[in-house]
């Protein structure tokens, strides 16, 4: 879902637009592991296991950091891309990447009603969406085929359809004019939420992730690459660090008001909740650059705890973030089947969702064992090829 070269910068923007080639930042593929771990988690319905995630301590949860992130990898991978092969490269190495991404959404719409009816569940059915596939397959599938359909917790496939499509010119105009590019992002962003522009879907509603409120992190993430270095200072300042802290708090003080116990007047939390995740709220999105802001001060890049065994788990994961995603999406059916057949006990989440986040681990490292054996070997050309943005 991110690509990736084998070299890139830092995070934002600490080197300047033209890329050149650094120490790879180990927090671009381990954030986006522990996302997958956390997205798993929140999936499987009423699970104990989603206390590990941010999604009850605040406002945003693993959503946020993995597009947020996504943009920052595809401004490095397709900028090195542009740099080795020119537009023409770069362009086709995008759409190809569309089309991969596009290909496992198909494949998994189908793996999702597969497991579905093996398990004849009517309350999964219901539960994933799935039910109208498994009785008008036909049209259904053309509106899948047309991003109109999408079973539960497909959602976020379609809209990096789209981004990867689409990344070639965005990326034209941040090299160009990176502020006035994400004013223009903001725009729109603010266009949704005062005029409700919104993407219909099929068979009745609306995406889930509008593309049109949620390509605000995809842009700055990958404006943070281009452009952020200029802002980095101030966001290493104290006090960026005391408004981040202080939201954070905020935040987690209304999420257990919400959750938990009563801690704040009814009228503000009818105010602020339910949170609109579809359109990216507002909120959710100060949250998330509260936690960007925090997690920059005290996580730098050459953190030694960023080579620990269960974050060199995570890194391998994000390394392979489309297909650990979508057999995330399988493990949520498989753990909410479980649930509903064998057990709902908290022992029982305890069990699936440990099982699964070590399953997402494993698949994971045989992907890596697999690509690691494709590799050239040392000495040995690859056809005049130039190093592939995986």
């Amino acid at each position: 879902m991110d690509d990736r070269t084998q070299t890139s910068t830092r995070l934002f923007g600490e080197a300047p637009p033209e890329f050149r080639a650094d120490d790879r930042d180990q927090r671009i593929d381990v954030c986006p592991g522990i996302a997958l771990w956390w997205i798993f988690l929140d999936h499987v319905p009423n699970n104990i296991g989603s206390w590990l995630t941010p999604r009850n301590y605040g406002f945003c949860d693993a959503a946020e950091i993995f597009m947020f992130l996504s943009g920052v990898t595809c401004a490095l991978a397709y900028n090195r891309a542009r740099e080795r092969e020119g537009w023409s490269g770069m362009i086709g190495r995008s759409l190809r990447r569309g089309w991969d991404i596009y290909a496992a959404f198909l494949l998994l719409t189908l793996a999702c009603a597969i497991l579905v009816y093996l398990a004849g569940s009517d309350d999964l059915a219901d539960g994933s969406n799935t039910r109208i596939l498994l009785e008008r397959p036909g049209a259904t599938l053309a509106h899948a085929a047309m991003l109109q359909y999408r079973p539960v917790n497909t959602d976020v496939l379609p809209v990096f359809v789209i981004f990867h499509a689409l990344f070639a010119p965005l990326l034209w105009l941040l090299l160009r004019a990176p502020n006035v590019t994400l004013g223009g992002s903001l725009l729109l962003y603010a266009f949704v939420h005062v005029f409700g522009w919104r993407v219909s879907a099929w068979p009745d509603g609306v995406w889930f992730f509008n593309p049109l409120g949620w390509q605000l992190l995809i842009v700055l993430g990958a404006w943070c690459v281009i452009e952020g270095g200029k802002f980095r200072p101030w966001m290493l300042s104290r006090s960026a660090l005391v408004l981040a802290v202080l939201y954070i708090v905020f935040g987690f003080v209304l999420a257990q008001s919400w959750n938990v116990v009563p801690l704040v007047p009814q009228a503000l939390k009818d105010l602020l909740f339910p949170l609109d995740k579809s359109n990216l709220s507002p909120i959710r999105l100060l949250h998330f650059l509260a936690l960007a802001i925090v997690a920059l001060r005290f996580i730098p890049h050459n953190w030694e705890g960023l080579s620990t065994p269960v974050l060199s788990c995570a890194k391998c994961c994000g390394q392979n973030s489309l297909p650990i995603y979508c057999v995330g999406v399988l493990l949520a059916l498989a753990s909410h089947l479980m649930l509903l057949d064998i057990s709902a006990g908290p022992a029982m989440q305890i069990v699936v969702s440990f099982a699964g986040v070590l399953m997402m681990i494993v698949i994971a490292q045989l992907l890596n064992a697999i690509s690691i054996k494709r590799e050239p070997q040392p000495g040995r050309t690859s056809m005049g090829k130039a190093p592939p943005v995986r």
